[in-house]
C-alpha cells in the first residue's frame, strides 16, 4: 500500500484504486489526452439489459408501478389553455426496498462486488444511494461504509442528511461523518486502498445499467397504460446518472422519440463546498449545484471516466425553485394520497409546468419518487431554513433568492419551468474538455466525440472550438 495519503497523491493514484476496487481498468478505454470509446466501456463493464433485470429481481428491485395523477392532471387543466394540460403519471420508485431508484444502481453494484468476493463495499453519498448501498449489501451479506458530507463547522446538519443517514445505519452500514468541503472523494479512495473493499460508486458502469431498467419499464407500462409512449419524462437532474441511465433504457426499449427533460432545483448563487451555504439550502440533491457541474464535466467524480454523460441524453433542461417543490410535496399528499420526498417533486413541478404546455393527448412521465421520512418533510426543512436566517413566505415564486428566501406560490398557476440553454453546459462542457487534455490542435475523431459527448451540431463544436483558438487537423 501506498503510504502518501496526502490529498494530490490519492487523487493521483484514482486509475490505480479503481482497478483494484472495481476490476476496470480505465486506461483501456482512453483513445487519447481527450477522447475516450465510451460505448466500449459500458459494454464491456456493463451488463445486457435482461440480465440486469433478473439481478435486481433478485433482491426485489424494480417492476414499480407507474401511476396516473388524475387529480394533479384535473388541477392542471384548470390553469392550462384549451385542449392542453397533458396526462401526468409518476413512475413511483418509493416503492424499491430502501425507497429510491437509487436501489437499481446499488443492485448491480453490490451483485458485482459478491460475484467478485469482495467482503464489503463503500460509497460516497449523502443520502439516498448510501441507503441504497446499505439495503443491497445486508441482502448479500457484504460489510459496507458509505462516506457522508453531513455537517458544517459548527457540527450543524440538515434535518434530510441526518435522516438519510440514519437510514444507511439502519440498515447496518458504518457512516463515516465528514464536514462540507472536496474531501468525500478523497476520503472514500483512502478507505478502498486500506479496507481492500468494492467501489460501488455511483458513476461506475454498473449503477448506470441498473438504470437502464427504469427507463424500460417506463416505456412499457406507458403503451399499456395509456397506448402510446411517453411523449415527454423529466427527471431530476444532479449528478447525471438518472438521466443517463433512464434515456438510454428509454432508447434500448423503443421510445427514442421521447423527450427527456432534466429538472433541477435553482440553487444559483450558492457554492456546494461553501461552509457559509452548506445549511442555506434546503436541498441536498437534484440542484444545480450539482447538475450543472457534473453536466459540464462529468469526470470530477471519484472515477477517472464518469459513465453518467448526461449532455449525451438531455433534450432539455428546466429549474424549479425550492418553494415550489415544497408547494408541489403538499400538493401530491394532499390530492393524491402519496406523501414523498422532495427529490422526485423536483421533476413533478417541472412536469405540472410543462404539460400545460402539452397536448391533453399526449403522456408526461414523472421517473421518480423517494422515500419521506422525519428529516425530509416540508416541515423540519423549512423550519431549519428559518433557524440558519433564510426567509420563508408565500408569494410569487419568481422572488425566490437561494439561500435568502424561498418563496412558496400562492396559486399552482405561478408554477413554472424556467429554461437553462442546453447551449451554455455544451459550451462549458467544450472548454473543460480542452483544459484538461491541454490540446490545441484536434483530429477529427476528438471533434467527432465531442459532438457525440454534447449531442450539438458540429457547426456548433466547430465553433466553440475555433473561438477557442483549435486548430482542427485531418
Amino acid at each position: 500500500m501506498n503510504n502518501d495519503l496526502s490529498y494530490n497523491a490519492v487523487m493521483a493514484r484514482k486509475n490505480e484504486i479503481m482497478i483494484k476496487s472495481v476490476g476496470i481498468d480505465y486506461s483501456e478505454f482512453q483513445q487519447g489526452p481527450l477522447a475516450f470509446d465510451y460505448e466500449g466501456m459500458m459494454k464491456k463493464a456493463g451488463y445486457p439489459l435482461e440480465q440486469v433485470a433478473a439481478i435486481q429481481a433478485e433482491t426485489g428491485v424494480g417492476n414499480t408501478p407507474l401511476l396516473e395523477m388524475r387529480n394533479i392532471t384535473e388541477l392542471v387543466r384548470k390553469i392550462s389553455p384549451s385542449g392542453y394540460g397533458a396526462r401526468i403519471f409518476i413512475k413511483d420508485e418509493a416503492s424499491n426496498p430502501s425507497g429510491s431508484f437509487k436501489a437499481r444502481r446499488a443492485a448491480l453494484s453490490v451483485y458485482q462486488a459478491q460475484k467478485l468476493g469482495y467482503k464489503g463495499v463503500i460509497c460516497a453519498s449523502s443520502g439516498n444511494y448510501g441507503a441504497a448501498v446499505a439495503s443491497q449489501a445486508a441482502m448479500r451479506n457484504l460489510n459496507c461504509i458509505v462516506v457522508q458530507e453531513v455537517f458544517d463547522s459548527r457540527g450543524l446538519g440538515q434535518p434530510e442528511i441526518i435522516e438519510k443517514g440514519r437510514a444507511c445505519e439502519a440498515y447496518g452500514a458504518e457512516v463515516v461523518q465528514l464536514s462540507v468541503g472536496p474531501e468525500i472523494f478523497y476520503v472514500a479512495l483512502m478507505l478502498l486502498e486500506q479496507t481492500g473493499y468494492f467501489n460501488a460508486s455511483l458513476y461506475v458502469p454498473f449503477g448506470i445499467s441498473g438504470i437502464e431498467t427504469l427507463g424500460a419499464e417506463i416505456a412499457s407500462q406507458s403503451r399499456a397504460l395509456a397506448g402510446r409512449d411517453p411523449d415527454v419524462v423529466v427527471v431530476t437532474h444532479a449528478g447525471g446518472g438518472n438521466v443517463t441511465g433512464t434515456a438510454r433504457g428509454l432508447r434500448k426499449a423503443g421510445s427514442a422519440r421521447t423527450e427527456v427533460v432534466g429538472a433541477s432545483v435553482d440553487l444559483s448563487g450558492l457554492h456546494m463546498a461553501s461552509d457559509k451555504d452548506f445549511n442555506r439550502k434546503s436541498f441536498t440533491t437534484g440542484h444545480t449545484g450539482f447538475g450543472v457541474p457534473f453536466a459540464t464535466w462529468p469526470d470530477r467524480a471519484d472515477v477517472p471516466r464518469n459513465a453518467a454523460r448526461p449532455l449525451r441524453y438531455l433534450d432539455r433542461y428546466v429549474t424549479v425553485t425550492q418553494g415550489e417543490v415544497f408547494y408541489v410535496t403538499e400538493a401530491l399528499a394532499q390530492l393524491e394520497g402519496l406523501e414523498r420526498g422532495p427529490a422526485g417533486n423536483t421533476s413533478l413541478a417541472a412536469a405540472m409546468a410543462l404539460a400545460q404546455e402539452i397536448p391533453r393527448e399526449q403522456v408526461v412521465v414523472v421517473q421518480e419518487t423517494e422515500y419521506t421520512g422525519a428529516g425530509k418533510h416540508p416541515t423540519p426543512q423549512l423550519t431549519f431554513a428559518r433557524e440558519n436566517g433564510v426567509v420563508v413566505r408565500r408569494g410569487d415564486p419568481s422572488e425566490n433568492k437561494p439561500g435568502a428566501e424561498i418563496v412558496i406560490p400562492e396559486h399552482p398557476a405561478q408554477i413554472k419551468a424556467r429554461e437553462f440553454p442546453l447551449e451554455n453546459l455544451r459550451r462549458s462542457y467544450i472548454k473543460n474538455a480542452l483544459q484538461a487534455c491541454g490540446r490545441t490542435t484536434l483530429d477529427a475523431r476528438e471533434v467527432l466525440f465531442l459532438i457525440e459527448e454534447t449531442s450539438a451540431p458540429r457547426a456548433f463544436v466547430e465553433q466553440v472550438l475555433k473561438d477557442s483558438g483549435v486548430v482542427l487537423g485531418s
